[in-house]
This record gives C-alpha cells, structure tokens and sequence, in this order.
C-alpha cells in the first residue's frame, strides 16, 4: 500500500502571548499544499525502512515514521513490513513535511489493518507525535490555536493559485525561532484577516516570527522581496521558516541561486 503524505503553509502566525508552562499560546491557519512524500508499506519477514529522496539530518531511528509505527503497534497488532519513504518536503522548512508523514503512517496503518479507528481517534494518537500532526488526519485548511494543536475549520479556497515556495539552506529550529520572537496579541484575529481578498492580505496577514528570523538571516528576507518583485499576490514565511512562499495569479519563472524551488497549482 501505498500514500502520498503532502505538505502546508502557515496562512499567517500570531505569537499571542508565553504560557506559564514555557510553551507559547499562538493563531495560524494550516493550509494543505501539492507538495507531496510517497509512503509505502509492504508485507514482510521483519520491519525495516528505507529512505530514500532528499537527505534527512536526524538518525533513522529518530524518524516520525517509524516513531508513528511503533505508536500504533502498542496499541494494535501489526504483522512485520517494510516501510519505504521517498522525501521531497524539505525538512526545517516550516512546511510540516515530518508531522504529514508520521500522520499518514497512521491512516495507512489503520486501512492496511482493518482497525476502521475514527478520525477522532487517530488524531488522539497523532497528537502524541507532535503538535501539527493531527492537522494531517483530516488535511483540510484549519484555524489553529493553543500551541498550534488545537483546531477549528475554515472555509477558505485558495484554488487556481499558483504557489512557489523558495527554501533556503539555512536551517532555524523552532526553539530559536521563539528566541526571537516578541508575544503580542493581534488587533484582528486571522479567522477575519483570512476572510479579506488575497490581494488585500500582504498588508494585514503577519507571520510574527519574521522580524527576528529576517534580521538575523538576511536571505530569508530577501526571498520573501524576490517574491514579490516577481508580481507575488501574496508572500510570507512558513511557520517557524526558513521556507518562503508566494500565491501568484499568472505562471512565473523563479531563478533564486543555492536554494530549493518548487512550484505548484493550488486545488
């Protein structure tokens, strides 16, 4: 069997205020993009996995797959398979690539088995995987709150969009990212901002982790200006970066150098 796990863009990013439990309380709408894994589980004599596709920096073991796998043996029976993944979500990019795989894991695992587990329940399981993966259970645009795990759905189409995403090679942890960051409470929430023409949401639609991660590298800065030069409707960071990405209304041709580009029409 055989998925493809996709990625998302963070529709803007509101830093609201640090919790007492050092964790921040934020607002960002999660929106699922064309940018796609491929995930792939077989019968086998023992578990294995292979990766394949873009090198990851973390050791196999470490891998939100096999961490997804083992979190649905625990509580279900699975004979031995070989799990095959073929990256091409850039990691530390801020575009969920880790979490759409350890979800996906689950939805195969729960079809391959025959559970029939609720969506409600898988994305209890997902949670135990990281914040932004139960977004992927049900993969549809969410406005999202809390430390970025509790979800609310939204209306809202980007269709026909063109979306251009530049990744740098710069790599910014999420720990450095709210470094730099100042907690302020918005004066319009991103449920009403989101809601406005895209044309009208460069000047209101604000990714807070911006100003610190653009001060300290100025080529994330520049992309986002490249974008925009290149007739952008729209251009902003993803989460926590360094991934860059841009809506336009007509094809354009993106040349950005030591970098990582790709292009797709939104659906």
């Amino acid at each position: 069997m055989i998925c493809f796990p996709n990625a998302k863009i963070n529709l803007g990013l509101h830093v609201v205020e640090k919790r007492g439990d050092g964790y921040h309380n934020l607002e960002t709408v999660f929106y699922p993009i064309p940018l796609k894994d491929a995930l792939e589980i077989v019968p086998a004599s023992e578990f294995s996995f292979t990766q394949a596709g873009l090198a990851l920096d973390s050791h196999p073991e470490d891998n939100l797959v096999l961490k997804a796998l083992n979190l649905f043996r625990y509580n279900h029976d699975i004979p031995p398979l070989s799990v095959f993944l073929k990256k091409a979500i850039p990691f530390g990019a801020g575009l969920g690539g880790g979490s759409a795989d350890a979800a996906f894991m689950l939805k195969l695992l729960n079809e391959y088995t025959s559970q029939n587990l609720s969506d409600e329940e898988l994305e209890k399981m997902a949670v135990e995987l990281g914040a932004d993966c139960p977004f992927f259970i049900r993969n549809s645009p969410v406005m999202a709150s809390g430390i970025g795990n509790i979800f609310e759905s939204i209306a809202l189409s980007l269709q026909g969009y063109i979306l251009c995403i530049i990744k740098p090679n710069h790599f910014v942890s999420t720990k450095e990212a709210y470094a730099l960051v100042k907690p302020a409470k918005p004066l319009l929430s991103l449920r009403e901002i989101v809601q406005m023409p895209v044309k009208e949401w460069k000047n209101s639609l604000k990714n807070a982790f911006e100003p610190g991660i653009f001060q300290k590298y100025p080529v994330i800065a520049g992309i986002k200006e490249y974008l925009y030069a290149c007739e952008a409707v729209y251009a902003a960071m993803s989460g926590s970066g360094s991934a860059v990405f841009g809506l336009f209304e007509k094809d354009v041709h993106l040349s950005f150098p030591d970098c990582y580009l790709w292009k797709g029409i939104l659906k």
